[in-house]
């Protein structure tokens, strides 16, 4: 068993499609018209044929006041790999990304936290 996709819920997909792809860098794969909505995943540029992360509305009645909720306690509601975290820092930030979090030791690792625009609080975490 693997992990085939995972979703991220979003208020407009439309804008976290532009964020995900154009500020964060992950590649579209599918692109699905479903009523009002979209099937909308992107994958990892290094891994085109891997997990699938879909830009899931947030239609479900519990779900703003579950993303609040998570925002609210400052829990990520993601968490991304990166190999440099302190470049990744600078890039995002030179493109306007708000960090929560700058880039800290935690547990043997480095993380940093910042704002999708979207409603979720997302963690990059570089490993040693």
């Amino acid at each position: 068993m693997k992990i085939m996709l995972t979703r991220i819920l979003v208020d407009d997909q439309a804008k976290a499609l532009a964020f995900y792809h154009y500020v964060l860098g992950f590649e579209p794969k599918q692109d699905l018209a479903m009523g009002q909505h979209r099937w909308l995943t992107l994958t990892s540029p290094n891994d085109p044929n891997g997990v699938q992360l879909q830009l899931e509305p947030e239609v479900h009645p519990a779900s703003k006041a579950y993303k609040a909720a998570l925002k609210e306690d400052g829990i990520p509601t993601a968490t991304f790999a990166v190999r440099d975290i302190q470049g990744e820092y600078i890039r995002l930030s030179a493109a306007g990304v708000q960090f929560h979090q700058t880039p800290a030791e935690v547990d043997n690792v480095m993380t940093a936290i910042f704002d999708d625009t979207c409603g979720n609080l997302i963690q990059i975490t570089q490993l040693h």
